[in-house]
């Protein structure tokens, strides 16, 4: 009986001891990571995107009548720990479009921004913008965004807006 007790005193013993690991083990490894989360820069990045006509992001046009304007703005935000000089490339698409994250393929170009320099932590909103689009059917209004490199440009984004015209 003595040996029993004994052997419990023991098993009780080691589990405080592995519990008590477990446990400092635990709140080094949280501790870790959120020293990590803290010290981890963000990393640099920009910003792009398209406001309606009051310049917000909501209540895009979807719908639009042959020939009447669509009224819009574009915006940068530079987070890019540097300068960026940047133009926006304004194009039009139709369903024989191709949109992915290298740009657009088979839409026709309307018009580019000037040539903009932003400072880091600074935000750029293009003076109002509009497009007309003159064919029936599902168009699609696309924004593309470059950096100005010293030996050319450098595609960063693009967004788009998919709008049915009626006559």
């Amino acid at each position: 009986m003595n040996q029993t007790k004994q052997d419990i005193k023991k098993s009780y013993a080691y589990f405080n001891k592995l519990v008590t690991f477990c446990l400092i083990t635990g709140i080094l490894i949280v501790s870790g990571f959120i020293i990590y989360l803290v010290i981890q820069p963000e990393p640099p990045y920009q910003t792009f995107t398209i406001l309606n006509e009051d310049q917000k992001m909501e209540n895009y046009p979807t719908n639009a009548t042959r020939g009447e304007p669509i009224y819009f703005y574009v915006g940068v935000g530079n987070y890019l720990e540097r300068d960026l000089s940047f133009r926006v490339k304004i194009l039009k698409g139709n369903s024989s479009t191709i949109l992915n994250e290298t740009g657009s393929y088979n839409a026709n170009w309307t018009f580019t921004t000037p040539n903009t320099t932003i400072y880091n932590n600074a935000e750029w909103i293009s003076p109002q913008l509009n497009i007309s689009f003159y064919a029936i059917g599902e168009r699609i209004l696309i924004a593309e965004l470059y950096e100005i490199k010293p030996i050319g440009y450098k595609f960063l984004d693009i967004l788009w807006l998919r709008i049915n015209v009626t006559n």
